[in-house]
This record gives C-alpha cells, sequence and structure tokens, in this order.
C-alpha cells in the first residue's frame, strides 16, 4: 500500500529544504504532526529515512531512493489530476503525441488541425523531441503516439510510413556555390551550420561525408532550424534543411536552396506506436488521421 501524498510531499520537501521545521512550515502543517508523518513513513517501509541533527537532516541512502520515487509519483499525480480536470472541462479524449523537428515544422501541424476540428472535445499533447527520446516514451508509455525519422531503432514498436521529405542545402544568395542541385560532395569544401550532434540529421551528414572521404566542417551546432537559419543568413556556414521547411523561410531571409542529389537526402518519417489495438478509441483515430486513413 503507499503512503499518501501529503506524506511523500512532505518528505521530498524536507529533504529539499534540509529542514523538518521549514517543510512543515511550507506544507502548513504542525511540527508534530510532520514529524509523526516522517515516523509513520520510516516505520512502513521498516528504515531510517534521515539522518537528524542539531544543523537539520539529510537523507540516508533508503532516504534517497525514496525521495526519487516519490518525486515520479508525485508528477504523475499532477499529471492525473491536470487530465481529470480537463476531463471536468468537457474534454472527452487525450492523446499524448511526442513528433521530432522535421515533423512539427513540415507536415504535423495542418494534421492535428484537421483531426481537432473533427474531434474538438479531445485534447492532443504534442511534444518535440529527438527521435530515440520519442522511441522510449512510447515504449515505457508516457506517449501514446510517436512519429519519428526512418533510421530511429524502433525494435518491437509497431510503424507505419507517414510522410517523405528531401533535404536541401540552403546557402545565403551571395554564396559562392551557385548550382540549384549536386551532390552532397561537393560542398563539404565549405563550413556548415546544423543542429547538435544527437539529431539523426547530423548523423546522417556525418555518415555521408565519411562515405565520400571527406571531413565534415561542421562550424556551430544549434538546438532549433530556426537557429540553422539565422546562422545561414549570418555567413556562418552552410544549412539542411527538410525542403518543406526550407521553402517556408529563404525568400524572407535572402536565401537560396540547393537541391541535394543524393539518393540518401530522400527521408520517410514513420508513426510508431506499441499497440494499434490497445490504443484509446480517440488515438486509433488520431493515427488514421496521420496516415490518410480518413
Amino acid at each position: 500500500m503507499l503512503p499518501d501524498l501529503v506524506s511523500l510531499a512532505l518528505f521530498v520537501r524536507t529533504v529539499e529544504a534540509g529542514s523538518l521545521s521549514k517543510a512543515a512550515e511550507q506544507s502548513h502543517i504542525a511540527l508534530a504532526a510532520a514529524s509523526r508523518r516522517i515516523g509513520l513513513l520510516e516505520h512502513r517501509y521498516g528504515v531510517q529515512l534521515l539522518y537528524r541533527s542539531a544543523q537539520g537532516v539529510e537523507p540516508t541512502p533508503a532516504g534517497l531512493a525514496l525521495v526519487f520515487h516519490a518525486r515520479r509519483l508525485l508528477e504523475q499525480a499532477e499529471h492525473l489530476r491536470a487530465d481529470l480536470s480537463d476531463y471536468a472541462s468537457g474534454v472527452r479524449g487525450h492523446v499524448r503525441v511526442h513528433a521530432s523537428t522535421s515533423v512539427i515544422t513540415q507536415y504535423l501541424p495542418r494534421d492535428l488541425a484537421a483531426f481537432v476540428q473533427a474531434f474538438p472535445d479531445v485534447k492532443v499533447e504534442l511534444q518535440e523531441r529527438r527521435s530515440p527520446q520519442i522511441v522510449e516514451a512510447v515504449r515505457d508509455g508516457s506517449a501514446d503516439i510517436g512519429i519519428v525519422m526512418e533510421d530511429a531503432e524502433t525494435d518491437g514498436l509497431a510503424k507505419y510510413e507517414y510522410r517523405r521529405h528531401h533535404l536541401v542545402a540552403i546557402v545565403p544568395e551571395a554564396h559562392p556555390v551557385r548550382a540549384t542541385a549536386l551532390a552532397f560532395a561537393e560542398l563539404l569544401d565549405h563550413d556548415f551550420v546544423g543542429l547538435d550532434g544527437s539529431a539523426a540529421m547530423t548523423k546522417l551528414i556525418a555518415w555521408a561525408a565519411n562515405e565520400a572521404g571527406k571531413p565534415l566542417r561542421l562550424r556551430m551546432q544549434v538546438q532549433s532550424f530556426e537557429a540553422v537559419c539565422e546562422l545561414v543568413q549570418a555567413g556562418m556556414g552552410i544549412g539542411l534543411l527538410p525542403e518543406a521547411a526550407a521553402a517556408k523561410v529563404v525568400q524572407s531571409m535572402g536565401l537560396r536552396i540547393i537541391r541535394l542529389t543524393d539518393a540518401w537526402a530522400e527521408r520517410r518519417m514513420y508513426v510508431c506506436l506499441r499497440d494499434l489495438d490497445a490504443l484509446t478509441i480517440v488515438a486509433r483515430k488520431l493515427v488514421q488521421q496521420l496516415l490518410g486513413e480518413v
């Protein structure tokens, strides 16, 4: 049987403050009642949770373990409260979607807008993540649906092709490379700006440079496509973006597109999930929307 959430929250505050009296004050509980709650926790688990001294308190190894699990339980309880409050205000469903930057900056907004229009009482919670993080979230159940790039390791998950996109290089108008289309290897004598090392695109172009037998001169790495565009505009190097994302900004930022002729520049995106039949009805409806089955 789990302890009550008030006692868990009190214990976490006690460890964070290093003082039971401060934690009791923050929790609006009398000191004697707070001490009794901590004592009941220790009795329930049969372990000492706090080292007590004149200077305050600090967690024992067992106390550290309890803090870790208590924080997770309290976070889940807060999510539960938020979800139930949504239902109380009229929401009739909740779908958690994690997607990569490439997906969110191109196709997903239109698909979600169409879904929300068809199902206005359903709350869609969207989070932007890298593909490995998305796969992990789907596996551990913190996401119902993930949308990842083709090279994500999705073993054990069901996956369905969502969209395809083509990678292009973007350069300032005055850049010396004047071609409108060429192989990636022909750009490798120039500096690049790109996403951080965990991004699938960064790993892909590093692989492509290695295959071409040339170093990748990745001068700067950032977290978003917007930052890549800003750096390219400032003359810091060549950037690589999905063609649809590049087309939205090149004219307003004074940039040009160079289409890559390499076969690997054509990229697939996949919807991944643990089990289609195990999804809620509204989550299955969203999958159908994403796959064009409605």
